[in-house]
């Protein structure tokens, strides 16, 4: 099975530059014959993202970055600081390296290096299984990021922490990043038939248990206020 269009899949998380729709648009002329549904979805994220280059940029650094919804970085939204995440990095970096994959300055977990990864492996085992236990169980962490109540929790606590809210980007649906989020969901489920996979990680990720970005971005604050009160946003 060919898997060039995972490189397009990854370019849907790359920091935007001009071209981005067009490009866009090209992966969801591919998706509708093989991916209706996830192309579904990847319709919706083209037609609500901003038309200008800069409002989207805003868009992808208020979404991932800045204030965030959540992060790219795979192996946080599954470990957060666990020495797990270092072992993943490790181990990620290795495989980039071996299949020629310029990681551009990111860190290995970052979700466009690891869709570029998942094109560039050899090994089928290997890909199956980084797709199974990396790459899926993570996306649907990072889908459910943008549920309205998480969401205003990140916002209250971001508020609280320093004392001010960054205004939504301008032009654009605050949550759309999560249409692409389903969109290449959708294209991993069939490519490796992984439906009922999914259905199980649905019901995990829905535990108390389960790594809580939002709970990982409030223990850093609090270290961050700890550490330097004065530098954090907070009254001294």
């Amino acid at each position: 099975m060919r898997m060039d269009h995972y490189c397009q899949l990854a370019g849907l998380f790359d920091f935007p530059a001009p071209g981005f729709a067009a490009k866009g648009r090209q992966l969801l002329n591919m998706m509708r014959e093989r991916y209706p549904q996830a192309a579904g979805e990847l319709e919706q994220f083209l037609g609500a993202i901003p038309d200008s280059t800069l409002d989207l940029q805003e868009l992808h650094t208020r979404t991932f970055d800045v204030q965030s919804l959540t992060t790219l970085d795979l192996g946080y939204v599954l470990f957060g600081d666990d020495y797990k995440r270092g072992e993943l990095l490790s181990n990620l970096t290795r495989e980039h390296a071996q299949a020629g994959v310029d990681c551009a300055g990111e860190l290995a977990d970052h979700l466009p290096n690891v869709l570029r990864l998942i094109a560039a492996l050899e090994d089928e085992d290997l890909r199956s299984e980084l797709v199974r236990n990396i790459l899926v169980p993570a996306i649907m962490l990072m889908a459910r990021e943008f549920e309205p109540e998480r969401i205003q929790r990140k916002n209250t606590s971001y508020q609280e922490h320093y004392k001010t809210l960054i205004e939504p980007a301008r032009g654009g649906n605050s949550t759309v990043y999560s249409k692409a989020l389903k969109a290449v969901l959708g294209v991993l489920v069939a490519d490796f038939q992984l439906g009922e996979t999914v259905s199980t990680l649905s019901n995990w990720n829905r535990r108390p248990q389960s790594v809580d970005f939002l709970g990982l971005v409030e223990r850093e604050m609090e270290i961050e206020r700890s550490a330097n009160p004065v530098n954090s946003g907070c009254d001294a």
